[in-house]
């Protein structure tokens, strides 16, 4: 039977174009972030519910060369702080903080001096944590710069849970060979039906899926 495979590589297809988009987007955020502070580096972390660990999914200045994919335990760091509290934090020197991992950042290369963090929330869920490190010396904390972190934050959590969304999509759709079935089956009995019927059915099909798609 052809309609099985070809229904599952153009809806994994799909699937995988937005999380490339989705990506590319984060990529885009922590450029722009960079840029408006005149910091040396910017990241999204983004965490892995499964292995309770941060993955840096976006990065871009010092450390982008080594940092993307790395992962570390999510109670770790300053980062991990900021998850689990869900509190935005900014730090002038961070070689005095004790929330400080200096072995993460010395095995990434580039270990920063200040930082500011916030956390990426949706539905008061806690997704990762944006930061954005070692702003010019001469730049003083302000409270308006916390709040454009925070709209940052937002944006960056927008595309994250849109990602996470797309990945769970594509998990789903590789693993469950039988609903590739079941939808394959529903097209073929939809396409012999006729007039009204056919009418209704096809339009449960793209109900089904922008389902997917989603």
């Amino acid at each position: 039977m052809t309609e099985k495979p070809d229904l599952r590589a153009a809806v994994a297809a799909g699937v995988g174009g937005s999380e490339e988009s989705f990506r590319a987007l984060l990529a885009a955020i922590v450029e722009v972030a960079r840029s408006i502070f005149g910091a040396k580096a910017s990241s999204i972390l983004l965490l892995d519910e499964a292995t309770e660990e941060l993955v840096f999914e976006a990065v871009v200045g010092e450390g982008e060369d080594t940092l993307l994919g790395t992962r570390f335990p999510a109670g770790k760091g300053i980062a991990g702080w900021v998850l689990a509290t869900q509190t935005p934090l900014v730090i002038e020197d961070v070689q005095q903080d004790p929330r400080f991992a200096k072995d993460v950042a010395e095995d990434s290369g580039y270990v920063p001096s200040g930082l500011m963090a916030a956390p990426l929330m949706h539905e008061e869920r806690a997704l990762g944590v944006l930061s954005v490190l070692d702003r010019p010396e001469q730049s003083l904390f302000s409270l308006q710069e916390m709040e454009l972190l925070g709209l940052f934050a937002n944006q960056a959590s927008i595309a994250v849970d849109l990602l996470l969304k797309a990945r769970k999509a594509n998990t789903v759709l590789l693993q469950s060979e039988g609903d590739l079935e079941v939808v394959a089956r529903l097209a073929a009995v939809v396409d012999a039906l006729e007039d009204e019927k056919r009418a209704s059915g096809i339009k449960l099909l793209n109900d089904l899926a922008g389902t997917l798609g989603a």
